[in-house]
């Protein structure tokens, strides 16, 4: 692995191009993904294998990657259920599970197919699973069942499903650490160059679109010195510092805002209700995540969220013990043996959302992932509104941003 400062990194010689007009003068590198979470880390591996002949440099504000919302959330591969045949939530979480499984399965990333349950305890919860169903029977194609009353009762006899129980069986969980350890690996394996501590606090379109290429200054968080690098195309996936990025470079009419959606988990220190698993009840439109649902990690521990909680800054990652009261409240719908005196604070994440609307596809104010050439630049790939499923669809996510680079 190169360090920024090595400068062998910077003299790379840039051969293979993107599709943009020839710069004047060689950038020090093809590529800069901005944003070392698990969304950056396969976009910059995926460049880096790809174009094994190019220069993929990834730039992380943090000393290590991976530490906001790629390690604070709920370690589910998702199926792809939830949103509308039509938008690129659905097209890319699909896409990305299988993906993710077929990397697991070949790199020993550690993970569980567990299988997930809706449940509905009233007919309109009911009707949404009906909703569920038939999109994915007829217009998605992701494998989908209803488990009856008396299966239910002998699978999981502690969770209630007063309307009925839909199955998901190909959702799963996985260790999220070992899966972008194992994508910086493959980046590192490629060539690329990784600068942590190095926050982008500025980003200049060269010829005054980006068809000269991109300057990007760079502060390194150790010791404030800040220093400038250049690249033929950047790849704005920086999470919770997505919209910052995206604002430093349009006029102030594209500025856009961002809104945080903490949620906050709670871990089960009891033996007794045992699931084996993951509930989530029947998802509720213009709700900020898809409800308060149960999920295991790899050792069997159960722990239970998020909530959602708006904050108004990112750096807020306490869990709020406050929030403790309608967690039990929640929960107790379809787990009504809980033991609440056995239910801890855990850990926080927040999700980077574009606007304070629903997750589902038919809640109001729906907004998808945004995944574009950026309008009127060249060589400028952003990448904003990447929350839940952007796990289960990093390398899906990976796959169309290579493909709008080069084709």
């Amino acid at each position: 692995m190169r360090s920024l400062g090595d400068p062998d990194a910077a003299a790379l010689v840039v051969s293979a191009k993107p599709n943009l007009t020839p710069l004047s003068s060689p950038a020090d590198f093809t590529h800069a993904v901005l944003g070392g979470g698990v969304v950056g880390l396969a976009v910059a591996q995926t460049l880096a294998r790809q174009h094994p002949i190019s220069s993929t440099l990834l730039l992380e504000r943090h000393t290590s990657v991976g530490t906001e919302t790629s390690s604070r959330n709920s370690e589910v591969i998702h199926a792809g259920i939830y949103y509308g045949s039509s938008t690129v939530k659905a097209e890319l979480c699909i896409r990305g599970k299988a993906l993710l499984y077929a990397l697991c399965e070949s790199h020993s990333i550690p993970h569980r197919r567990t299988g997930k349950w809706i449940v509905a305890q009233t007919d309109a919860q009911l009707a949404a699973l009906r909703q569920i169903h038939a999109l994915c029977t007829g217009e998605l194609g992701v494998p989908v069942h209803w488990v009856g009353r008396e299966e239910a009762s002998r699978r999981e006899p502690a969770v209630r499903a007063e309307r009925g129980v839909l199955e998901s069986p190909t959702t799963g969980i996985i260790d999220s650490h070992a899966l972008m350890m194992c994508l910086l690996g493959l980046f590192e394996d490629a060539g690329g160059t990784l600068a942590v501590g190095s926050a982008v606090e500025g980003v200049t379109p060269l010829g005054g679109n980006g068809s000269r290429g991109w300057e990007l200054t760079v502060r390194d968080v150790a010791s404030g010195k800040v220093s400038t690098v250049t690249a033929e195309t950047i790849v704005n996936s920086a999470g919770l510092g997505a919209v910052a990025v995206h604002n430093m470079i349009v006029p102030p009419e594209r500025r856009r805002e961002m809104f945080y959606a903490k949620g906050n988990y709670f871990s089960y220190a009891a033996s007794s209700p045992k699931v084996s698993t993951l509930i989530y009840p029947a998802p509720e439109p213009g709700h900020g995540g898809l409800g308060t649902h149960l999920t295991l990690d790899l050792g069997g521990r159960i722990k239970f969220g998020p909530d959602v909680e708006w904050v108004d800054s990112p750096d807020d990652l306490t869990v709020n013990g406050s929030r403790l009261e309608q967690t039990v409240k929640e929960v107790k719908k379809y787990l009504p043996g809980l033991d609440e005196t056995q239910l801890q604070p855990d850990y926080a994440g927040i999700r980077p959302k574009l606007g304070k609307q629903g997750a589902v596809a038919h809640g109001k104010g729906f907004v998808d992932f945004v995944i574009q050439k950026e309008e009127g630049y060249h060589g400028w790939i952003n990448l904003l509104n990447i929350e839940s499923p952007g796990l289960t669809s990093c390398l899906a996510i990976a796959e169309k941003v290579e493909k709008l680079l080069y084709t």
